[in-house]
């Protein structure tokens, strides 16, 4: 098979288990990468050629981990299920995975974000609803007019993760923001466009987000993911039910969800070390 006949067959059989757009996009890229580094279609190489391109991304590209997965996880379904070809998994692990508590920015920084925003209906609009309802990056530029559920106060998301659709909550500022938006642009199908009328992309979202955070001064790292994070966190507390939280952020296992108890007001923090009840010798 040539290089273009595996991506055309690695695309059916993606699509034809149902994963989704982002997924086929994902995989497609990453197989293509990895077929053009060698210069020859997946089926003329193995697990030798794997090994050498994960350590070429780890140690060259300087990819993180959870990057690098990304394409173990593309090659092991190009080889198993597009190539029929069996592979040795142990010689091809997946990279272990640290994961490191980020600093979030706080709610009055946030609302100096959305403060700055203002200037740019759409863009007030944009940030308010991630942030508010806890959205992913995809979710947000994929929403639909007809996706606003302003009498139930609540927004659908069609096919979020893993495909899943899901009701997330519609907060009254956010409504608000957008039906000043909707006013003066009055968006016929996507929900947030461009100038030219046309669906915003996940770049799009990201290079407005990231225009007011260098223009806030804020001294920390945050994108569109930042804002679900201080939505989960924010919800946390504020004492809100991490069940809840859970079926808002759309996850799957519970220890997604959990994992924002490290980041949030912990009651955990509050308790008392036994070293601070102990009687030093000689004070009993």
């Amino acid at each position: 098979m040539t290089k273009e006949q595996i991506l055309e067959k690695l695309k059916k059989d993606l699509e034809s288990r149902g994963r989704s757009q982002a997924t086929v996009k994902e995989y497609e890229e990453k197989v293509r990468l990895y077929q053009d580094h060698f210069g020859k279609p997946a089926d003329q190489m193995g697990e030798a050629e794997i090994i050498e391109y994960q350590h070429y991304l780890l140690t060259k590209k300087k990819l993180k981990p959870s990057s690098v997965n990304t394409y173990n996880s593309a090659l092991r379904f190009v080889y198993g299920v597009t190539l029929d070809i069996l592979l040795n998994t142990r010689k091809i692990p997946r990279v272990k995975q640290t994961r490191s508590l980020p600093v979030l920015p706080t709610k009055e920084e946030l609302g100096f974000l959305f403060y700055l925003a203002g200037e740019n209906l759409r863009d007030k609009a944009l940030l308010m609803t991630i942030y508010g309802a806890g959205l992913r990056l995809s979710e947000a530029s994929n929403l639909k007019v007809s996706d606003i559920d302003s009498e139930n106060g609540r927004i659908f998301i069609r096919a979020g993760k893993g495909g899943r659709d899901r009701y997330v909550m519609l907060p009254k500022k956010a409504l608000e923001a957008l039906r000043n938006y909707w006013a003066e642009t009055q968006p016929k199908d996507w929900l947030f466009i461009t100038r030219r009328g046309t669906k915003m992309t996940d770049k799009g979202v990201q290079d407005v987000l990231k225009k007011y955070v260098k223009r806030s001064g804020i001294p920390k790292h945050i994108t569109a993911h930042t804002l679900r994070h201080c939505f989960a966190t924010h919800m946390l507390n504020e004492g809100n039910n991490v069940f809840a939280i859970k079926r808002l952020l759309g996850h799957v296992r519970m220890d997604t969800t959990t994992w924002y108890l490290q980041l949030s007001d912990s009651d955990t923090l509050k308790l008392k070390s036994p070293l601070d009840t102990m009687k030093e010798r000689g004070n009993a």
